[in-house]
């Protein structure tokens, strides 16, 4: 007996690839080691997945400003979908991680982040 398929017709297929390259959205470039190791190392070992999503999220916003991010922990919390107290917790283990560095004009200011990478500095030692 034949199952009958659901399948696109031909000429709107891939139309999502059509949209995104003719109204020019940068892809985010993420260094290879935060696949391949980075990503194993925070959600798998360290069990902190919102480590790794503030992580990701910090490092397109920075490509796409071309400098280092200011927002709130609400505002970051927003943007991600996740509890502001899950990014706080997030942010102070990056931190510990040296994965991130914060700096802050007052100790009320919003805070400006500046994802870091430290394995390509650890490359160039060797």
């Amino acid at each position: 007996m034949h199952k009958p398929t659901i399948t696109s017709p031909p000429a709107a297929r891939n139309l999502s690839g059509v949209a995104i390259s003719s109204i020019g959205i940068a892809m985010l470039k993420l260094d290879p080691y935060v696949t391949e190791v980075l990503l194993r190392d925070l959600v798998g070992h360290d069990r902190r997945p919102a480590s790794f999503l503030v992580y990701i999220w910090l490092t397109a916003e920075q490509q796409r400003r071309g400098s280092a991010v200011e927002i709130s922990y609400q505002d970051l919390a927003e943007s991600i979908g996740i509890s502001k107290s899950s990014v706080q917790s997030a942010v102070g283990w990056l931190i510990r991680r040296k994965l991130l560095a914060v700096n802050k004009a007052t100790v009320t200011a919003t805070p400006v982040y500046k994802v870091l990478t430290p394995w390509r500095s650890r490359a160039t030692r060797t």
